[in-house]
């Protein structure tokens, strides 16, 4: 009953809550679909998370898209820039590798920070990828819409078989909404202890709003029986 709560609220263009686990980085992110985005959304994030607000592509759009990987981009960069053959990210204390691809504003964003143009760019970025099939040159039509650098963090899904952080189940559970596969996700932080919200505190901050909270099991549970 969780996961068909937070699909509809998903439909919706709602929020839900995502858990992934105690022995990985034990963080509670905002989900929402990029398609919805409103600035109400990024206000939301950006007061109640206080995270990094980002979008997680899943794999065969990123791959359509070749999109690449941040780590990539440095490693290809190493030779002509000496501080990036020191900085490979081969110590994530959670393991696994990071999912941070480029960061882009729209090309009708003006700073690109506020609000309205966090919104404008998640949501022009979701529309681009929903027609992504019908695209001719998607790399060329792209750029004539998006810049980069900017300030929608983009992240690439290596897929829930392979990975299980927040990019990968949160767009797990956009395709299982039969949305396009692009969240926006924010992590909840706590001002008091200065870390992480706690699981317990998200789990009261999803009660007080009506907002589903999901754990990673469930979400991987869900989408592995998807088509049984």
């Amino acid at each position: 009953m969780a996961i068909k709560e937070a699909l509809n609220s998903l439909g919706s263009g709602n929020f839900v809550l995502i858990h992934d686990s105690d022995s990985r980085e034990n963080e509670t992110d905002f989900v929402t679909a990029a398609e919805f985005i409103t600035p109400e959304h990024i206000s939301r994030m950006r007061q109640d998370g206080g995270g990094l607000i980002c979008v997680a592509i899943e794999k065969n759009l990123s791959e359509q898209m070749e999109l690449p990987f941040l780590v990539d981009i440095e490693r290809l960069s190493a030779e002509r820039f000496k501080i990036l053959r020191f900085i490979n990210p081969d110590d994530i204390p959670y393991g696994g590798n990071s999912s941070f691809s480029i960061s882009i504003n729209h090309r009708k964003t003006f700073t690109g920070i506020t609000d309205k143009d966090r919104a404008l760019t998640i949501k022009k970025l979701a529309e681009f990828l929903k027609e992504l099939d019908s695209r001719k040159n998607p790399a060329e039509e792209f750029g004539r819409e998006f810049r980069s650098p900017g300030h929608v963090f983009l992240l690439r899904s290596s897929g829930l078989d392979n990975r299980e952080g927040h990019t990968e189940l949160s767009t797990a559970m956009l395709e299982m909404a039969g949305l396009t596969p692009a969240a926006a996700i924010c992590e909840l932080m706590d001002s008091t202890t200065h870390k992480s919200l706690s699981r317990e505190k998200a789990a009261q901050y999803a009660n007080k709003n009506g907002i589903p909270l999901l754990d990673a099991e469930e979400v991987k549970e869900a989408y592995e029986n998807r088509n049984l």
